[in-house]
């Protein structure tokens, strides 16, 4: 006999990946396939995080069947050429829960207690992180409703910094002290990762 499956930490909250970038400095390869010990960064991601939230979506612009194939929900860009405002955009308007977390898919490692540290400071407004190499902005904890007009004013007006939405929606810092999240951004760091040229 199967044991049901556990019911979600944070139902409230969406988990949302952010995989739609054009990974210009690694010639094109899409981060969310990098295989970091034979699993893709993708899944990854899933395994570690889709149980603490209530759904799991992929913010992604190229084989999205691919991703269908491994039961994610992928949801394309809806403004082209926007950078992560527009898959923070995407994210939102496909969210079904008053809260969506985000985090860049090229991210190496998160603490355990990132959910969690980032809803206990977030207030009615949202909270993003801060690691020891400073603000990490798509690492985020937003407000839907919030998250969906202030996207949609930031691509409408052609301010497409993060930053400057969440200083506009009264978004909390949160300090994760001695911590390093890393990212995959450079054929360097995909070395340091152990993760194989094509």
């Amino acid at each position: 006999m199967t044991s049901p499956p556990l019911a979600p930490v944070f139902p409230e909250v969406t988990i949302g990946i952010l995989a739609g970038g054009r990974a210009s400095r690694l010639d094109g390869r899409d981060k969310a396939w990098l295989q970091r010990g034979g699993v893709p960064q993708i899944l990854r991601w899933q395994r570690r995080l889709a149980a603490q939230g209530g759904a799991f979506l992929v913010s992604a612009n190229r084989d999205l069947p691919r991703y269908a194939a491994h039961g994610l929900d992928a949801v394309p860009d809806r403004i082209a050429d926007a950078g992560p405002m527009s898959g923070l955009d995407a994210l939102a308007g496909a969210a079904g829960t008053p809260w969506l977390m985000t985090l860049p898919v090229d991210m190496i490692e998160v603490n355990d207690c990132l959910l969690r540290t980032l809803m206990h400071h977030a207030g009615t407004h949202g909270a993003f992180a801060c690691d020891a190499d400073g603000v990490q902005p798509l690492v985020a904890l937003w407000n839907v409703v919030a998250l969906r007009a202030g996207a949609g004013h930031a691509l409408a007006s052609g301010d497409h910094a993060v930053r400057n939405l969440q200083q506009a929606l009264g978004m909390k810092r949160v300090d994760f002290h001695g911590v390093r999240f890393g990212n995959l951004n450079t054929p360097q760091d995909l070395d340091d990762a152990g993760i194989a040229p094509d």
